[in-house]
Parts: C-alpha cells; structure tokens; sequence
C-alpha cells in the first residue's frame, strides 16, 4: 500500500519526523515492508497546476526519498 503522505498542493515542506511517525502509525495495520511512500497526487492535478514552484517540487520529492531511506534504509 503506498501512501500519499506529501501534498502536491501547497508549497509547505513536511518533515522527514513528521512522515516517518505516519508510516510507523500506519504499520501498526500493516507490515512496514507492505508500506510505501509517495505525493498524494501529480504535481498538476489541474489544468491550471498547483501553487508550487519546480524547486518546491524538487524538495518534496527528494524528502520522499529521504524519508523512504530513513524508513526502510
């Protein structure tokens, strides 16, 4: 199951405490090697995109990675 924790939709950067506390509340239904992390959506989810520059696009993702990293690293 992968879970959208990142949202494409504000510029706002989540932390990598924030996003791994909410994997390890998820596993508690689910097996961590079960679990996955990913943004909620496309970062144009609309025609018109979202209110986030590439570079905020480019953090989110790599906190993505990080954050995997730190998990399941």
């Amino acid at each position: 199951m992968v879970l959208g924790l990142v949202t494409t939709k504000r510029g706002r950067l989540e932390n990598t405490e924030e996003l791994t506390q909410r994997i390890f509340t998820a596993s508690r239904y689910i097996s961590r090697e079960r679990l996955g992390i990913s943004p909620q959506c496309g970062f144009a989810s609309s025609i018109i995109g979202n209110n986030i520059s590439f570079d905020g696009e480019r953090l989110k993702l790599k906190l993505v990675v990080e954050a995997a990293q730190r998990i399941w690293g």
